[in-house]
């Protein structure tokens, strides 16, 4: 069974930045593309920035050039680094791996983490 864990959520002033880690524990197989999302109260959860097995990355254009996403496969984890937060990126954070197994492939989800960011 795999586990996915966040951590580095929190409260920070507008302009501040923040690091977010999620760490994939159990019976790790392939590790495919990996991904944060995020959903803010009310609203849906959008894709926030994905990153694919050989580094590739692409991010929301809310995003561009203030979030970096980067994966350390050695260690099993995602990590976002949120630099310049906005009031408007306050919202619940989600990471998302996919990974490939003898039988097929298969999603798995954290359980999130808080972003709070004030102005």
């Amino acid at each position: 069974q795999v586990q996915l864990v966040e951590s580095g959520g929190g409260l920070v002033q507008a302009g501040g930045s923040l690091r977010l880690s999620c760490v994939a524990s159990g019976i790790i197989s392939r590790l495919n593309a990996m991904a944060w999302h995020r959903q803010a109260p009310g609203k849906q959860r959008d894709l926030v920035a994905v990153i694919t097995s050989d580094g590739s990355t692409n991010y929301a254009d809310s995003v561009k050039g203030r979030f970096t996403i980067s994966r350390e496969n050695a260690k099993n984890t995602l990590y976002l680094q949120m630099n310049s937060l906005k009031p408007e990126d306050t919202a619940v954070y989600y990471c998302n791996m996919n990974m490939t197994f003898s039988k097929g492939s298969a999603d798995y989800w954290g359980q999130g983490t808080q972003v709070t960011v004030s102005s």
